[in-house]
Parts: structure tokens; sequence; C-alpha cells
């Protein structure tokens, strides 16, 4: 078994998708870069387990979301927040579609961060990352009628959040 091919081909283009996932839940993008090395380093320490690994996606997404699940309740998760123009709209844009697209982004945002954890997760791995719900359910340990729910409930309050907004 060549570890270095599995690790960057199977695991190492996980990492956008393992950022976004951990940014989710911890909510700050510092905290959830430091999540994602650590999973990296991680997995990788566990190579020889690999082969006893039934799906390997759903354990990395699940050591993801420990060790986000550890650093939001660690007491030392305190950083700056988030800067001005970080998820700044495409330059082709004219300056009125960048304004309006900024502030859909953040309405958006701000209404997503009112969901509570477990229907914000399902979300993101579902609605945003496109995962199945019986790969979310092995990824949260949630039954898959959780899932379901949770990520119809999510979207009926998502809906309502939004429609007063806009």
């Amino acid at each position: 078994m060549n570890y270095n091919q599995i690790f960057n081909e199977e695991v190492f283009p996980l990492r956008d998708k393992l950022y976004r996932f951990s940014q989710s839940i911890v909510r700050k993008n510092d905290i959830a870069e430091d999540v994602v090395q650590e999973v990296l380093i991680k997995v990788w320490d566990k190579r020889e387990d690999w082969k006893d690994w039934n799906n390997m996606n759903a354990m990395i997404f699940t050591i993801t979301k420990n060790l986000s699940l550890d650093k939001l309740k660690s007491k030392n998760n305190q950083l700056r927040p988030i800067p001005e123009g970080y998820d700044t709209p495409s330059e082709t844009r004219g300056p009125a579609q960048k304004a309006i697209a900024g502030d859909i982004h953040q309405i958006i945002k701000q209404s997503i961060e009112k969901l509570n954890d477990i229907q914000r997760m399902v979300i993101q791995l579902r609605d945003m990352e496109g995962y199945t719900y019986k790969e979310i359910s092995k990824m949260t340990d949630l039954t898959m009628a959780q899932v379901k729910v949770n990520l119809h409930r999510g979207r009926l309050e998502l809906r309502e959040l939004l429609q007063k907004q806009l």
C-alpha cells in the first residue's frame, strides 16, 4: 500500500471541504485552518489503520467534526473577527453588483449562523458540500432520520430568516 499516493489522491484534496465543514462548526477561520492541519496530521499518523476504515471520507469528516467541537469547547478559541473583504466577489462584476452580492452573502451567512449547530452542520454537508444523507449520517454520528429532519427543519428556518431579511 502506497500511503503517500493514497494521502495525496484521497485525503489532501478534501482539505477545502474539511475547512468549510470545520468553519461551519467553529465559525472562525483561523481555528478552522488549525483544525484542518490537525486532521491531516492525525490521518497521516493513523495511516496503518486506513485498511480498517470502511469509509475513509466518513472517518476523516468524523475526525474533523470531533476536533472542531473540541476547539469550540476550548477556552483558547478567542481570535480576531473575520477580516473585512475576506470573501469578496469576483473582479469581473461591477461595483454595484459587488455590493449587492456582498450584502446578500452577509445576510445568508448571518442567517445560517442563527441555526442550531446540528442544522448548520447538516446544511453545510448536504447543500454546500453535496454529500448524501448516508454519508452525512456516518460523518456526524446521526441517524439517517435525524439527518433528514435536521436538514428539513434547518432549511425551513433558513427560509423564514431570509424572507424576513430580503
